[in-house]
């Protein structure tokens, strides 16, 4: 099984996503791709595979992406094709921590083997707080987020989960409760 998971910037996505990885031991990580700048705290091939436009741009041409976007000042982010098929291949459940356009890129290329989690903040200030206060972006930066986030909300409905943030522990458990109820099906 494919678990999806996506939200709009600062509503909480990545901070569940390490979460279920700590309580779900048996899932594995999908490391998206990008071209932005890493952060301090971030490390290659673990929070992201990070790349040159050049190198991204070859591997779209390539096709060995599953899903990309351009987005926030023209940095790509996308899903390696490879990791997703071997684990596929070997029986092995993944959680994916993407954008909302890239879910449902997943759902259209895995279909029912993906499983499509939509983490919805409890409203659009208490998600401009979240972006702040994260402090790892500039004002314009957070304002590009803040712009997509009425486009993100209004998808939500094509996900197959819709799992409010308004209490953190409340929403793992949540989203830990979906993941466990399909693999032990």
């Amino acid at each position: 099984m494919l678990f999806v998971i996506a939200a709009p910037s600062g509503a909480g996505k990545t901070t569940i996503v390490k979460e279920i990885l700590n309580q779900i031991p048996e899932l594995v990580f999908s490391v998206s791709a990008t071209t932005r700048k890493k952060r301090e705290n971030e490390k290659d091939g673990v929070d992201y595979f990070f790349y040159t436009k050049d190198e991204f741009q070859n591997m779209i041409d390539r096709h060995e992406l599953i899903e990309y976007e351009v987005i926030f000042k023209g940095d790509y982010y996308g899903t390696l094709k490879t990791p997703v098929e071997d684990n596929i291949a070997g029986g092995i459940s993944m959680v994916f921590d993407v954008d909302v356009k890239g879910a449902l890129a997943i759902k259209k290329l895995y279909g029912k083997d993906a499983v499509l989690i939509f983490i919805k903040p409890p409203d659009n200030d208490t998600l401009k707080e979240r972006l702040k206060k994260r402090a790892t972006e500039s004002a314009e930066q957070i304002n590009e987020r803040i712009k997509r986030v009425d486009l993100e909300i209004a998808k939500a409905k094509e996900f197959d989960y819709i799992v409010l943030n308004e209490n953190l522990e409340k929403a793992i458990a949540e989203v830990k409760q979906i993941i466990l109820s399909k693999i032990n099906k």
